[in-house]
């Protein structure tokens, strides 16, 4: 798993933690963030937050972000650029 994922990965399960939550034991870069993790709109801006304090990174800045591989590529992209 790439430490992108993990990280990701962490993050995603401190938000579940916070509403008491069942923990996700992996995820995957073709997991579809609405679909297949059930993030609502509310969890999409929180997981939004969550990323740009921890990675500097506007995910949404650019376009909507549908799969975590969607995600990994604006964080990759992002992090060429500084």
């Amino acid at each position: 798993m790439s430490s992108i994922i993990q990280e990701l990965l962490l993050i995603m399960n401190e938000m579940l933690t916070v509403e008491n939550e069942e923990a996700l034991s992996s995820i995957h870069a073709s997991q579809k963030l609405k679909d297949d993790l059930l993030l609502d709109s509310f969890r999409l801006a929180e997981l939004t937050v969550r990323i740009e304090h921890k990675f500097g990174i506007d995910i949404f800045e650019d376009g909507y972000v549908v799969t975590i591989q969607d995600v990994i590529d604006k964080l990759a992209s992002g992090r060429s650029r500084t």
